[in-house]
């Protein structure tokens, strides 16, 4: 039917339990070389500009230093730091400089892992695509947003999105679906204004 995707496997329980007990400075060097890129590309789709970005990626990485000895396993570390840079880029977003200054920032996103196995026209085109996907999803309020990157390009569970947004799992399911018909919205508005021009 289409072609298919190779998704790697979260770390394991025993993974964590393996990195809590190294030396911080070297659990935390493990965990970003796992989760740096995710958290930075989600991140991003919160304050869409690389300079905020970086800051904020850093920030939960500090966080995620600072606490780690606090993990009690509720849930995976992966969710866990997840749930760190939720937060860390809401508290960025909900400050008075950022209220002012994003309404001037124009966004550029590219968020896709192309398999090897491609050839380079058809990754083109898959970046093509997603690029283009990635606009549209931009164009969506952060609530809708967050729930369709971390479900579509992070991999998460509803479980995994309720724990990490400190949500229910049923407001997660309903939003999730608000959030499709959104972007479909959002899709045929654009293709709508295409066949007009």
């Amino acid at each position: 039917m289409g072609e298919q995707v190779m998704v790697e496997e979260p770390p394991s329980h025993q993974d964590s339990v393996d990195l809590l007990e190294m030396d911080s400075t070297e659990a935390l060097e493990k965990i970003m070389d796992e989760y740096g890129d995710d958290v930075k590309r989600f991140v991003y789709t919160y304050v869409k500009n690389q300079a905020d970005t970086d800051d904020i990626t850093q920030e939960t990485f500090i966080t995620v230093y600072k606490k780690l000895h606090t993990f009690q396993h509720k849930s995976s570390l992966r969710t866990w730091i997840f749930s760190i840079a939720v937060n860390k880029s809401k508290d960025y977003l909900r400050s008075f400089h950022t209220r002012h200054d994003n309404l001037f920032q124009k966004i550029k996103s590219y968020i896709t892992e192309s398999s090897d196995h491609e050839t380079p026209e058809r990754q083109v085109l898959s970046q093509s695509e997603s690029s283009e996907l990635m606009d549209y999803i931009m164009k969506l309020p952060i609530k809708y947003r967050e729930v369709l990157i971390l479900y579509y390009f992070n991999d998460f569970s509803i479980k995994e999105i309720a724990h990490s947004l400190n949500q229910k799992e049923s407001s997660i399911k309903t939003r999730l679906n608000r959030s499709r018909s959104k972007l479909a919205q959002v899709i045929e508005d654009a293709d709508d204004q295409r066949s007009d021009q």
